[in-house]
Parts: structure tokens; C-alpha cells; sequence
């Protein structure tokens, strides 16, 4: 494993895409399946006949459908049609109280016995074993193998349990009550308070401005027993609720469990009405104006509100495709905007979709810099009305199609290889929007037919109907510090009539360029091939020195993955020069390649299933991307772009520099990111390379050396080696990869990297932050050493991580009530010195976070001391086995392998041996690598606390 410089990293990954996250999630869309063929222009939409439905005699609605991917795998749901909005006054957060005492025991599985069953059986708490509360609905999620009749059984023992027999028994409950007040603790912050005070009024006059899912905290330390029964007795049953199962089974036989399991719940004999609230509609625009002293950004929300739609027709259908295109077109403008210089907003978007049950909106949402709202939202509104008066072109619309139909195409041919928990997401909202989840192949027909029917005319229409006078929801959100000042809410509402009477041009643009490579290189040849047989994977060598590892798969039907490595990266430059180059891998993200800058470049990409990203870590230099079997050739030519044509333009970079300095500009006002910086330079003890990323660090990046040192970096292709994985035909590839990848230059040059002596403090190093007005605390526990780097010790520290997750979750959650959850990390290096780092993180309240600690570490002393239980190991070795299972038909898996392997030196024939190493695992072993790597007298530990809070001092 290779070490990645922190910086690099953060600068790469903003590059690439801007998070935006708009506070609230909406319904996932529904996913596509497979199976009609029927493509009628009018009338209801058809439910995707692969799907087998039903009602019980309860009234307990039921989804099945087979579906072999991931083999041996079946995703089972439990979908409750009831969430917070249906909480009594006296309930508010009962709902998802309920969630929560579902784990903690029912008439058949006492206390905490199901998620330990599952366990055992392989199953992760998390990632395989969940539920989520919402405003509307409560659904209640598990993975479970089907090799095994008992395990499938149980699985629908288990939603029956929770469908109608939960226990609520007095000790649980006062065991998860304190679980539940952490969860409500860690959303605590900035962007939580500020939303307290804007929700309502988004929700103006809705009980839903009152039903927030995490509830009231005052309930929660105070409910009755009976309170939160009454919730599960009123709400949970059956005509509310459905099953569904999607997976590697017999449908008839898992029918007759749902039959067998639900089937036997009583009807509700007096069921309350289940109602749906409205949102009340308002002529006024309703503006809600906010800051707060932790917040780390300015964010502009602007809704539109309409009563939700349903979209049960091929009319409906058809309206949807069209607002699809307008919202893709419209943010293709948006991203156009910010790669202009000085843009009125670091990024911006439109959305339109399910606001709650009863509600949809259309939403401008743009995050600006400190004192930009104004500009910002005068900017979103500008964009509004040109659409309004001009509309887009019939260019921008072309690109929006093709996307759009090379998208179901690649959907289409995914339809057998899609994975089990895409169709039972599609089948859970089926369910709770009383909509149809329709199959790819009606999808595709449906597509296909309406797309070349849509005009721009009908596509322009939406700017007037959606953003109107009516329902108009103005939000704003920034940080409270010295030099902010915020327009008035008389401020704000002037911009709406202003652009009204601006003068406004019609956006315009010039067609890019309809080849990627004005002229093919001559290429070069294969000079040599071997065969590892026992995987399947082919080596070439190129003419250049160009190295390429190529495994055909089927586990997906279009796609095809590639990684490519050489030695050197950033280690190479000196601590002197690090900061003023660190931005190299930026240069061609920000300014593009070849002819195209990099806007041009996505208008030509449009309706192409490709993606291609060079990047430099500190001990590296390559690429990573992936394209559908037709782009592979647009794939390579990027390569050969980005080696052979990078392009420098400063104004795009410096504009990239400007929008990542507004993100910056407030991070400091963060508890988390004081939390983090504090980590980071602690564990690179003040390391030049690894300082946190500030507006400082990027005024000190100069382009043209950046630049200069990318080029540095990837002027000699000889020590470069690919690795492809994917559904491909060696004969079919071979050609583009000697074209391509044979022209790459190549001067034979032998280098590597270069170790900077960057290490982790020895000793126990311990640092207090006192941050934040919130009562809330965290710690992070960092265990660091050398390490005899063998894919044995590899797997000895992942498996005690697996053990401890569990033991610490056990012992810190369910047991102490102390925390919500306990993250365990094991990390380890190869270069530039073999070593490990394992990381143990969980928050609390700032007065039980020592305690907690020590909790903590007397698990580690237990099993030191004494190892472990059969029980836990079984889970543990369970758990990689079925991890395993399901990797081994993965394209990633297969990338990430054969990476790994050959860049240490490994044997890639051994890959698939993994389960003799699982099978072999012991007890001692993992006492063993307790001992070895848990060292009491060398960690560092970081802890955060309130700013008045009177907690310890650092210790060295």
C-alpha cells in the first residue's frame, strides 16, 4: 500500500468535483430493472414483470424478484410507511427511537441477539445490517447469504420480529436511550442550528417544520416506555408496510417465507388514519436569513415549492425526461460560470425533485464566497431569467440527449449485472410512492422512442412554469465573524425584481473541435507476453517500456477499469520546492488538454461513458479511470493527451485557486477541521508535506512550476505499468493499446522515489483541542510502528480490526451507552519504510470521554492478555469470508489486486489464495497481533472538546 500526501490529495479530490450537499436527502430515484418489452406512447406505466407482487391477507404488500448479482447474496427490506411526521407532540423522536429498540430485542431474539446472529453468519453491522428513519418512512435493511436455507429462513424470522414483536424492555431501552442522545449529539453544530431556524420556515404552516427525524432531546432523556410503545403499536402494521426481496434465489421459495413469517401478523382491528400533511402553498416569498460563528460557508437555497406529482403514466414519464434535460442543461451552464474568472459563486446547481411526501420543489443552490450572497444570488437569478427570455440551444440540448441515451443504453446492458440492492431501493420506493418501478427494457424503449420527440420549445417552458412569484423559499446561510455583513431580507427580495428589467445577453458558444488527436501517432508494438494462467491475466511490453496487465471479466457487462503506477511522485521534489509544485496533477484537471479547455472538453465527452484523471502522490505518479466497451478509445487517447498535450492556461487554474480559497476561507472556524489539522500535523510531526491545505499554502503554488513538474513527471512513459480489468477481448484492445500506449514517449530513464524522512511521533504523544460551543467531544487513538510487510501481517491487523469493531461497538455502544459508533482503521506501508497505523476514533460527551477511552483501551488489554472467544473469531473470519465472496466477481477488486501485488512484488497467481490466510486464523493470532501492534507505550491520541470545557492538558 502507498502512502498519499495529504494535500495532494485534498487539492485532487476538490478538483475533480466540488462537494455540494443540500441539507435534507431526498427519495432515492428509482432504479431501472429488466424484463418488458412493451413500449406503448400512452397510458399507466407497467411494474417491471420480473417483479413478483402480492398482498397478503393482512394487507402487507410484498416485492420479489431474482437477481444473481452478487451471487449467493439476497437483500431483504422491511419498508414501515410511517416516519417522524406521524410522532405525537409528546413523540418527537419516538420514530426513530423505535428504529433503534428493533436491535435491541424482540419475542424470539433477546437483547442484541440479531445483529449478532448475523454476525456470525458473515454479515457486517452497517454496511450489511441498517435502518433509517426519515420523515415519512422507516425501512429496515439486511443482507444475508443464500447458500444456506436456515440463514435465508431466519432472515424473515427477523423482519416478522421487527414488523410486530419488538420487546421494549425497561433495561434496553435505558441502555439505548443514551445511543440515541449520541446520535442526536454528533448532528449537533453550525449547519444544525442554522437549519433549526430555517426549517420551519421552509415548512412554513407543515407539522413537518416541527417532526425533524432525530427528534427533541428533552423526549428523548424523559419518554415513557409506554410513549414510545404506543408509536410502534399505532404505526407498525401491516397494511402500512411491505417486503421486499431482491437476490440470488427461488422466488416461490421466498414467497412462501413471506407468506409463512408475515403472513401470520394480525390485521390492525382500529388503525388511525394515516395522514399525509400537506405543505402549504404561500403568494409571499418566505425568507429566512442566517449565521453562525462555526460556520464555514456562505450557501445561498432558493425552492420553489409545488404539491408532489405522481409519475404513473407514460405522460408523466414523458415530463420527467424533459425536466431531466433542463436540469442537466441548466447545470452545465452553472459549471460553465464557475470556470470563468471571478465567478459569482465556488459552485452552484439545480435540482428538481421530491422535497417530502406531500411536496417536490425546484432549487437554485450555490455556495459563494464571504460576502457574496448578494452577487451570488443575483447570479442564479440571471442564469433563471436568460433561460426564461432565451432558452438554451438546440446544441446544449443535443448534448443533454445523448448523455441521457447513452446512459439507459449502458443501463441496458448492465440489466444482468446490476446489483441486488439498486432493484430493492427502486422496490422500497415503489412501495412508499405508490409508483411503478419499471423495467430497463421499457425504459430503454420508452427513452428511445420520446427523446427525438422532445423540442427545445417544450424544454424551455419549464424556466416560466418553475421559478414563478408563488411559493418561493429564500435561505441563507454564512458565518458570523467581523467584515461579513449580510443583506437585509428588503435586500434580498430587490434582486428578484432587478433582474427583472437587466440587461441580459443570450448565452452563446462556439462548437468545440470533433476529435480528441488532430493526428494518430505511428504507436508502437507488443514485444513481449506472458500468460498467468492461474488468473487469467495477460502481460504485455511495449517497444516504448510501457508494462500492461490486462484481465478480461464478465463481471460487468460494460465497463472496463485501469489503474497505471510508476515510482517517483512527489517525493522527488525538494521540501524547499514542495509547495510552490504541489498543484502539478491540477494543471491539465483545471485547463484541459490538446485542443479543449477543459469545458469544451465535456461538451465533447457528451454521450460518452468515459473517465480519465492523472494524479501525483507522494510516492507515485498515474492515472485511474474507467469507460464503457465503446469509449475504450476515447479512454486511451485521454491518456495520450494528458502525457503528451497538458495544457497550462492561468486564468482557469487561478480561477480554481480563487473558488478553493472561499471554501478555505472559514475552515478554521470549524471544531472538526481543528480536530483534524491537529491530527494531521501531529502524526507528520509538522512535515513542510503534510501541513493542512489553507489560503495561505495555495498563494504560495506557482502554475508554471506545477506545471513544469507535471510535465517532469510524465514526459517518460518506460516506467509506467497498466493495469486494465474489464469486459474486453485481448485481440480488441490490443491494437488501441499499442496506438496509444505505444506512443507514449519514453527515454528509458530509471528512477523512484525518494524517502523524505516524513514519520510519526515515537513515545505516547497526547493533544487537547478546545474547540466549539457545543457539548460534544471526540478522540482518536493512533497506534504506529514498523512492520514485517507480508500479506499475512496485512491480514492479521484487518482481522483484528474486525474484531475490535465489534468488541468496541459491544462494549462503548450497546453496553456503556456511550457513543453512537467506534471507527476502526488499519493502515499499512510498504514504502518508503514498512509500517502500520491503526486508528480507533469514536465522540461522546465531553464528561464521559475519558472514561470511555479507558473502556476502550481495557478491550485492547483483554485481548493482550487473554485473545478472544470461537465466537468473536467465527465472526471475524465469517466476515472476510463473505467479503471475499462478493469481491472476487468485482472489476474494482480485481484493479486494486493486481495493483497492489505487482507493485510489492507478490506472486499475482496467489490472489485468489486469500481464504488458506482466512481459514488459517487463530486465536493466538490475533492476540498476537494485539500485542505486536497496540502498543501501550507508543500511540498518539488526539481529543476534542468544547472551548470552555476544563479538560487535560497535552502530554508529551
Amino acid at each position: 500500500m502507498k502512502s498519499q500526501s495529504n494535500r495532494a490529495a485534498i487539492l485532487t479530490r476538490y478538483a475533480v468535483a466540488v462537494a455540494l450537499t443540500f441539507v435534507f436527502s431526498n427519495q432515492p430515484a428509482s432504479a431501472q430493472s429488466a424484463g418488458a418489452v412493451v413500449q406503448p406512447t400512452t397510458g399507466p406505466l407497467p411494474f417491471d414483470p420480473s417483479v413478483t407482487q402480492g398482498v397478503l391477507p393482512n394487507g402487507m404488500r410484498y416485492y420479489i424478484r431474482e437477481n444473481h448479482k452478487p451471487e449467493k447474496r439476497a437483500e431483504l427490506r422491511l419498508v414501515v410507511n410511517a416516519g417522524s411526521v406521524l410522532e405525537d407532540e409528546d413523540q418527537r423522536g419516538l420514530a426513530h427511537m423505535v428504529e433503534h429498540m428493533a436491535f435491541r430485542g424482540t419475542k424470539r431474539f433477546a437483547k442484541n441477539e440479531i445483529s449478532s446472529y448475523l454476525e456470525s453468519v458473515g454479515m457486517r453491522f452497517g454496511p450489511d445490517i441498517n435502518a433509517f428513519t426519515s420523515f415519512d418512512e422507516t425501512v429496515y435493511m439486511i443482507t444475508v447469504p443464500t447458500d444456506t436455507a436456515a440463514i435465508v429462513d431466519k432472515g424473515f424470522q427477523i423482519l416478522s420480529e421487527w414488523a410486530h414483536n419488538v420487546a421494549f424492555e425497561q433495561s434496553q431501552i435505558e441502555k439505548e436511550r443514551p445511543v440515541v442522545i449520541e446520535e442526536w449529539r454528533l448532528g449537533q453544530g453550525a449547519e444544525n442550528r442554522m437549519q433549526n431556524k430555517w426549517f420551519p420556515v421552509l415548512f412554513s404552516g407543515s407539522r413537518y417544520g416541527t417532526r425533524l427525524p432525530i427528534g427533541d432531546k428533552t423526549i428523548l432523556e424523559t419518554y415513557k416506555p409506554a410513549t414510545l410503545r404506543r408509536f410502534y403499536d399505532t404505526w407498525y402494521r401491516p397494511d402500512l408496510m411491505a417486503v421486499v426481496a431482491v437476490g440470488d434465489f427461488n422466488k416461490q421459495q421466498i414467497e412462501g417465507l413471506i407468506k409463512r413469517y408475515l403472513g401470520e401478523i394480525p390485521r390492525s382491528t382500529a388503525p388511525r388514519a394515516r395522514t399525509l400533511y400537506p405543505v402549504p402553498q404561500h403568494d409571499s416569498t418566505l425568507v429566512s436569513i442566517n449565521s453562525d460563528n462555526e460556520a464555514t460557508r456562505s450557501v445561498i437555497r432558493l425552492l420553489y415549492k409545488e404539491p408532489r406529482r405522481s409519475n404513473t403514466t407514460t405522460s408523466t414519464y414523458r415530463e420527467r425526461l424533459v425536466e431531466q434535460l433542463f436540469g442537466s442543461m441548466f447545470n452545465d451552464r452553472f459549471s460553465e460560470i464557475t470556470q470563468k474568472p471571478n465567478p459569482p459563486f465556488i459552485n452552484a446547481y439545480a435540482a428538481q425533485g421530491s422535497l417530502v411526501r406531500s411536496a417536490e420543489s425546484f432549487s437554485l443552490t450555490a455556495i459563494v464566497a464571504d460576502n457574496g450572497i448578494q452577487r451570488g444570488l443575483s447570479a442564479l437569478l440571471t442564469e433563471g431569467e436568460r433561460v426564461k427570455r432565451f432558452g438554451f440551444l438546440e446544441s446544449e440540448l443535443d448534448r443533454a440527449k445523448k448523455d441521457m441515451q447513452r446512459g439507459i443504453e449502458q443501463a441496458y446492458a448492465e440489466r444482468e449485472k446490476t446489483n441486488s440492492n439498486v432493484y430493492a431501493e427502486s422496490y422500497v420506493s415503489a412501495f412508499l410512492q405508490a409508483e411503478p418501478s419499471t423495467s430497463v427494457d421499457y425504459d430503454l424503449a420508452l427513452i428511445t422512442r420520446f427523446l427525438p420527440t422532445i423540442t427545445l420549445a417544450e424544454v424551455n417552458k419549464l424556466a416560466g412554469k418553475w421559478m414563478t412569484d408563488r411559493n418561493r423559499v429564500l435561505v441563507t446561510t454564512s458565518p458570523d465573524k467581523p467584515g461579513i455583513v449580510n443583506p437585509s431580507r428588503g435586500e434580498l427580495l430587490l434582486a428578484f425584481d432587478a433582474v427583472k428589467g437587466a440587461d441580459i445577453a443570450a448565452y452563446s458558444e462556439t462548437a468545440p473541435s470533433q476529435q480528441l488527436v488532430e493526428k494518430d501517432p505511428a504507436g508502437g508494438h507488443v514485444v513481449s507476453e506472458r500468460q498467468i494462467k492461474e488468473i487469467d491475466v495477460t502481460e504485455w511490453k511495449l517497444s516504448n517500456g510501457v508494462r500492461v496487465l490486462l484481465k478480461p471479466t464478465d463481471f460487468n457487462a460494460d465497463q472496463i477499469s485501469f489503474s497505471a503506477h510508476s515510482p517517483g511522485g512527489a517525493s522527488l521534489l525538494s521540501d524547499a520546492a514542495y509547495e510552490a509544485a504541489s498543484a502539478a496533477d491540477l494543471i491539465p484537471l483545471t485547463s484541459g488538454v490538446g485542443k479543449f479547455n477543459v469545458v469544451d472538453l465535456q461538451k465533447f465527452l457528451a454521450g460518452k461513458q468515459v473517465s480519465v484523471s492523472p494524479t501525483i502522490d507522494d510516492l507515485s505518479e498515474g492515472f485511474f479511470g474507467n469507460a464503457s466497451q465503446r469509449d475504450v478509445d476515447t479512454m486511451l487517447q485521454l491518456v495520450y493527451l494528458y502525457f503528451t498535450a497538458p495544457r497550462l492556461d492561468t486564468a482557469l487554474v487561478n480561477t480554481f485557486l480563487g473558488r478553493y480559497r472561499g471554501i478555505l476561507a472559514n475552515r478554521s472556524a470549524s471544531p472538526e477541521a481543528a480536530f483534524s489539522d491537529t491530527l494531521q500535523v501531529t502524526m507528520s510531526q509538522h512535515s513542510v508535506r503534510e501541513l493542512p491545505v489553507t489560503a495561505a499554502t495555495l498563494d504560495r503554488i506557482d502554475p508554471f512550476k506545477s506545471f513544469d513538474f507535471y510535465k517532469d513527471r510524465f514526459s517518460d512513459a518506460s516506467g509506467f505499468t497498466f493495469v486494465f480489468v474489464g469486459n474486453f477481448k485481448l485481440d480488441s484492445i490490443k491494437p488501441l493499446v499499442e496506438k496509444w500506449l505505444g506512443a507514449l514517449p519514453s527515454t528509458g530513464k530509471k528512477e523512484t522515489w525518494r524517502d523524505n524522512g516524513v514519520r510519526p511521533p515515537k513515545g505516547v504523544v497526547e493533544r487537547i483541542v478546545k474547540k466549539g460551543a457545543e457539548p460534544k467531544a471526540r478522540t482518536a487513538l493512533i497506534f504506529t510502528g514498523p512492520f514485517e510487510y507480508t500479506r499475512q501481517n496485512r491480514y492479521y491487523l484487518s482481522a483484528l480490526a474486525e474484531l475490535l469493531t465489534i468488541r468496541l461497538r459491544e462494549a462503548l455502544r450497546e453496553n456503556l451507552g456511550g457513543t453512537y459508533g467506534v471507527s476502526v482503521a488499519p493502515g499499512t506501508s510498504r514504502e518508503p519504510q514498512p509500517s502500520y497505523r491503526f486508528t480507533i476514533g469514536f465522540g461522546s460527551a465531553p464528561e464521559r470521554l475519558e472514561s470511555l477511552t479507558a473502556a476502550a483501551l481495557a478491550q485492547i488489554d483483554s485481548v493482550k492478555k487473554f485473545g478472544t472467544t470461537p465466537e468473536y473469531l467465527t465472526k471475524v473470519k465469517e466476515a472476510a469470508l463473505r467479503a471475499r465472496e462478493t469481491a472476487l466477481k468485482q472489476n474494482g477488486y480485481w484493479l486494486s489486486q493486481i495493483a497492489t501485488f505487482d507493485q510489492n512484488g507478490w506472486s499475482l497467481a496467489e490472489i485468489p489464495n486469500g481464504e488458506k490466510l482466512i481459514g488459517a486464523l487463530t486465536v493466538q493470532d490475533l492476540q498476537r497481533a494485539a500485542t505486536t501492534y497496540l502498543r501501550s507505550e507508543n500511540y498518539v491520541r488526539v481529543s476534542l472538546y468544547p472551548e470552555n470545557y476544563p479538560a487535560a492538558e497535552n502530554k508529551e
